[in-house]
């Protein structure tokens, strides 16, 4: 993305996002990555950046262990490795070898399933392998402190095993002289030590010509003497000449092992930027968490639709002092591609403009900004930036000559892929005049198919943007009541600068105030102040808009509890006539059961039977047992007729009240009583009937 002007990414504070990167990172290679961090205008570079330092961010905060905590700084040891000749030590050679584990750990960690789930962090190393003889071959030759191996060659295990032997015969003639000194008295109190490479005794100064050997030195005070006993120089010369043999071939195994090595530099090289490019993304991560930023969509056209869009720094700023940070929601599309932001002065219009701008760059360099995942980013070619006071004194230009070579560039350069942003559209000059150039700029960058947003307290451009095509307005809410900025941005009207209201705001004398308002034109007058009312009107409808909303979510959530008790009643009354169904069910096998046992019963007795009378007795039972059942289902039906249309409900008997049989199933009305017996008038016909036959009934009330 080319910036204008150069300072671009400093007056958008892009250099702030770079240094709080840069912390993040534990590597070099890293660090270096964030203090030049790109701005990409290619789709697929975006979207790949962003999908990577969306991925290990959900490995953070699903707590999943990646093994990148490989930190170490190689490159100057890899350069060595590529040349020639060159000689690595114990302790770089283990750093590669680490540098190879994590590599290794790296290629395990992306099975089969995690190379589907990941497949963007994986991208980072589908185009190198791994490579297992590099950690063979250091594992031959150096342990894991750094040092050669005994068994790294046949010459150096000698070496090291007769260097042993003679330490070892060393060590005990040194003891014998040591006891046999001391029971003479001649050693001082610190008794031995080792100078020049060499082990000698410390005798007191007095005794030095006694002891036979090799004066080595005298201590500070000159009461000590360090003598090498005639005794150990001979073991002491064969020591020096096995550690110089040793020496010389841990050298050479080095040498040879670095040349074996340098073969695979290239690949090291690539490990190591691996790592460092997992470091990185890393780095982006925790940036994004301490954010709360989320992975927006990337559309490859020149296009701005943010929901709930926060200004990276302001809103740290703002979590540490334990303050709300006010989200801003922007759209620049074809048909409203210039935004014109007027509104009070320090109501948050310079920074919502920056906060646009500061994450368009954040997105183009694969960061993950905070706001709303449904927030689309266009891509866009060039930044054009002006804010602020651009005087300069080098090129003997006022600031408004200084606003006016900026905004001929603009006009210059600006195409249908650029994103501009201008604080204070014309100031700097005669408010009318200025005015009028301001109209011919945003005309001009209109039509030019721009995109951008411009600040401004001019009328004209406020009435401008009303009218002509692609231009919006946008204004800044004031709270008129509390004489308070409320840093939220209105979409769609234009805004007052509350010039008064501020000036009462800070105390400012009445009765100057008054006389301002005298000076200004009438009709300029009158307009801010329809601003005023018509701002303070929205704010109203927003507030009724926002009740209303609460009142059909609240009647929402009130109509799905009444379905859910209507679903559950419905489900209840279910559930009971799965009960009564089954119930009837069960009595009917119960008595189809009972039918074919008393039926094989009989049929068992037919076949006993030796005589005629026993089998006549035999067919009387079923005649009655199948007889009876069909009598009894006759009078269920019957009794179920009645119950339909009848309702028991006992009490005495008396004269008037309808009354059951209970044997013939009907039902009539009781004449009169004649001591046990009653008259009912059945039909037509009385009929006389036990009282002990007979039930209260009445008839059932019609369903309504």
């Amino acid at each position: 993305m080319r910036l204008y002007p150069e300072s671009a990414s400093t007056q958008l504070e892009f250099d702030k996002i770079k240094n709080l990167l840069h912390e993040k990172c534990r590597s070099e290679y890293a660090r270096a990555k964030a203090d030049d961090l790109r701005i990409h205008t290619r789709k697929e570079f975006i979207e790949r950046e962003l999908k990577q330092t969306h991925e290990y961010k959900q490995l953070i905060q699903n707590a999943i262990y990646f093994p990148n905590d490989y930190v170490l700084n190689l490159a100057r040891d890899l350069k060595l490795l590529g040349i020639a000749g060159a000689l690595l030590s114990g302790e770089q050679l283990v750093n590669l070898r680490k540098l190879a584990v994590s590599i290794e750990k790296i290629f395990r960690w992306f099975d089969a399933e995690r190379r589907t789930v990941y497949e963007s962090l994986v991208q980072v190393i589908q185009d190198t392998y791994y490579e297992k003889a590099i950690l063979q071959l250091i594992d031959e030759v150096i342990d894991e402190t750094g040092n050669v191996k005994d068994s790294a060659s046949e010459e150096l295990q000698t070496i090291r095993m007769n260097l042993y032997r003679k330490r070892n015969e060393l060590r005990r003639v040194f003891d014998r002289l040591i006891s046999k000194l001391n029971k003479q008295g001649y050693l001082a109190e610190i008794e031995e030590s080792f100078l020049n490479g060499r082990r000698v005794v410390a005798v007191y100064a007095e005794q030095k010509r006694t002891v036979k050997g090799i004066l080595h030195g005298e201590s500070e005070s000159r009461r000590t003497a360090f003598i090498e006993p005639e005794e150990t120089i001979e073991y002491n010369n064969q020591i020096f000449e096995l550690e110089n043999s040793e020496r010389k071939e841990v050298y050479r195994i080095l040498k040879e092992l670095t040349k074996r090595l340098s073969v695979y530099a290239p690949l090291l090289t690539t490990y190591h930027a691996v790592v460092g490019e997992y470091d990185f993304i890393r780095a982006k991560a925790t940036f994004a968490i301490d954010l709360h930023a989320e992975y927006p969509v990337v559309t490859d056209k020149a296009h701005v639709h943010l929901v709930r869009a926060y200004h990276p720094l302001l809103y740290l700023y703002n979590q540490k002092a334990a303050k709300p940070t006010i989200p801003t929601d922007i759209t620049l599309d074809s048909d409203s591609r210039i935004l014109v932001i007027s509104g009070p002065n320090a109501g948050g219009k310079t920074v919502t403009m920056k906060t646009v701008g500061l994450l368009q760059m954040m997105v183009q360099s694969g960061l993950l900004v905070p706001v709303h995942p449904n927030s689309e980013f266009g891509i866009f070619k060039q930044l054009m930036i002006h804010i602020g006071d651009t005087q300069s004194i080098e090129f003997e230009l006022s600031t408004y000559s200084s606003h006016l070579l900026s905004m001929k560039h603009f006009m210059e350069n600006a195409s249908g892929k650029t994103l501009f942003f201008i604080d204070e559209l014309g100031s700097g000059s005669d408010p009318n005049l200025g005015g009028a150039f301001a109209e011919v700029i945003l005309e001009e960058l209109a039509r030019k198919h721009a995109f951008g947003i411009v600040t401004t307290h001019y009328l004209n451009l406020k009435v401008m943007a009303n009218k002509t095509a692609g231009i919006i307005n946008g204004a800044m809410a004031f709270d008129e009541n509390n004489l308070l900025p409320m840093y939220k941005l209105i979409v769609g009207k234009p805004g007052s600068s509350y010039t008064f209201a501020i000036a009462q705001r800070i105390g400012l004398d009445k009765r100057l105030i008054d006389r301002a308002r005298r000076l200004v034109d009438e009709d300029h007058f009158s307009l801010d102040r329809l601003l005023n009312r018509t701002e303070q009107d929205l704010r109203q409808v927003e507030l009724k808009q926002k009740e209303l909303n609460g009142l059909l979510k609240e009647n929402d959530r009130l109509k799905k509890e009444m379905e859910a008790l209507i679903h559950k009643e419905k489900h209840r009354q279910q559930v009971e006539l799965l009960k009564q169904q089954n119930k009837i069910t069960e009595d009917r096998l119960a008595y189809l059961k009972d039918m074919e046992r008393k039926l094989k019963q009989i049929v068992l007795d037919w076949r006993k039977a030796d005589n005629m009378e026993s089998r006549n007795e035999l067919m009387k039972q079923l005649q009655a047992l199948l007889f009876k059942q069909k009598e009894k289902q006759v009078a269920e039906k019957v009794q179920k007729k009645l119950g339909s249309k009848y309702e028991e409900v006992g009490g005495e008997i008396v004269p008037g009240v309808k009354v059951l049989m209970k044997k013939s199933h009907k039902v009539g009305e009781v004449l009169e009583l004649r001591g046990k017996k009653a008259i009912v008038q059945l039909g037509l016909m009385p009929l006389t009937v036990d009282l002990s036959d007979l039930v209260v009934v009445r008839d059932k009330p019609p369903v309504e």
